[in-house]
């Protein structure tokens, strides 16, 4: 219910203004400088809800390209008045940020001939520059779209015009409830597609990553096609986006925390410095069990009895939970990029938790600590392990028995 209710709030703040009447006409050289001279509030709410969504896919992409298109629009302006334009529409800035992008684009289309060991790194680089410009988004772009009364607004983003902070501004007062509502929006539809970043950086293939690249460039397109068609249509498409994002918000946390957690073990190499815990490990979920989600995040402990206990605690900050682990034989499986606890059935090995890349070269010890079966090979390591096998059996260089 809470969930439900906190949704209404969101799409009842975001579509209010599209119902409101026309401002009152600014006086000249008091509106934005890429402004027109007259622009209903909700026409700037319809505007602004369509740029959060698109930037939030895509926050470097999208702060720069609405840069650039604020930049160009404003060429016939004076350069006096064009160095008033907000900071993400100066050269600057956005001639880099696209520059970037260029770049990222070009490790893309490269990627698909690419080793696995030599992307991977830049795959993970590009995942915190993705976080980084997610940050300075929400920080600094979304509260200056968001503001969007006119009347209220002024090039450099201040809520008051002149001298006037004194008088009572009803424009101001709706900024205030707008901006912390765009904020929520921009981040829930940024940890939805930030997903995609996560898939990339476990995906041993760059087919794979260039599929999941192109269908994020294609939802990116459908806000921007819709959004210059008409701008009401293109909010009411942002506003589908941003509760469907809603409801996976829980979901993208979890793949996000994950993502994180592995790309800062692979940039860091924190395996070599990494000891495990003779009691107490952080690792992931693999599978759902019991109420603990796929991609749980929490210390796995030995109970009294010997069972598996997990401790974790939902988004990190709510009530601390245990789930218990269904019982049966564990091994840890030594996989390309990260090891995994597999329980073993008769049928076939399930993957039940997934270890940290810090467990790398650390199988044997996790092994010891937790009383599990031999450790053994799974995923791609097994199949290069027996080809390689093969390999030498072929060439006869595999010690045959006596």
């Amino acid at each position: 219910m809470k969930k439900l209710l906190c949704l209404a709030a969101v799409v009842f703040v975001s579509t209010a203004p599209l119902l409101a009447q026309p401002a009152p006409e600014a006086d000249a050289g008091t509106n934005r400088v890429s402004a027109p001279a007259r622009v209903t509030p909700g026409l700037a709410a319809a505007q602004a809800i369509s740029t959060i969504t698109g930037v939030a896919i895509s926050p470097l992409l999208g702060v720069s390209a609405v840069g650039a298109w604020d930049y160009f629009k404003n060429l016939k302006v004076p350069p006096e008045q064009r160095r008033k334009l907000p900071w993400f529409a100066q050269p600057w800035f956005w001639i880099p940020g696209l520059a970037l992008v260029g770049l990222v684009f070009l490790k893309d289309t490269l990627g698909t001939a690419m080793p696995t060991a030599l992307k991977k790194p830049m795959d993970v680089l590009e995942a915190f520059e993705n976080k980084l410009s997610a940050l300075m988004a929400a920080g600094l772009f979304v509260p200056l779209i968001a503001s969007v009364f006119g009347a209220s607004v002024t090039g450099d983003g201040s809520w008051y015009q002149g001298t006037g902070m004194a008088a009572f501004d009803p424009a101001a007062l709706w900024n205030v409830v707008t901006v912390p509502v765009a904020i929520f929006a921009f981040l829930v539809v940024w940890l939805v597609a930030n997903v995609i970043n996560v898939l990339i950086l476990i995906s041993p293939f760059g087919v794979v990553d260039a599929a999941l690249k192109s269908a994020r460039l294609f939802l990116l397109s459908t806000v921007a096609v819709t959004s210059f068609s008409n701008p009401y249509v293109g909010a009411a498409w942002s506003l589908v986006i941003i509760v469907i994002c809603y409801g996976l918000s829980g979901w993208a946390f979890r793949m996000t925390l994950f993502g994180t957690v592995f790309g800062w073990d692979f940039i860091s190499l924190r395996y070599q410095r990494f000891t495990p815990h003779e009691k107490a490990n952080w690792v992931f979920l693999a599978r759902a069990v019991d109420q603990a989600p796929v991609r749980t995040f929490g210390k796995l402990t030995r109970g009294e009895a010997g069972e598996f206990v997990l401790a974790y605690r939902p988004w990190l900050i709510l009530p601390r939970r245990t789930v218990t682990l269904p019982s049966g034989k564990y091994a840890v499986g030594r996989g390309l990029l990260y090891p995994e606890i597999v329980r073993l059935d008769s049928a076939f090995e399930r993957s039940l938790v997934t270890l940290p890349p810090r467990f790398l070269s650390h199988e044997e010890e996790a092994t010891r600590i937790y009383g599990l079966e031999p450790v053994r090979d799974i995923g791609l390591v097994k199949g290069f392990r027996a080809l390689w096998l093969w390999l030498k059996d072929r060439f006869g260089f595999r010690t045959q028995p006596a």
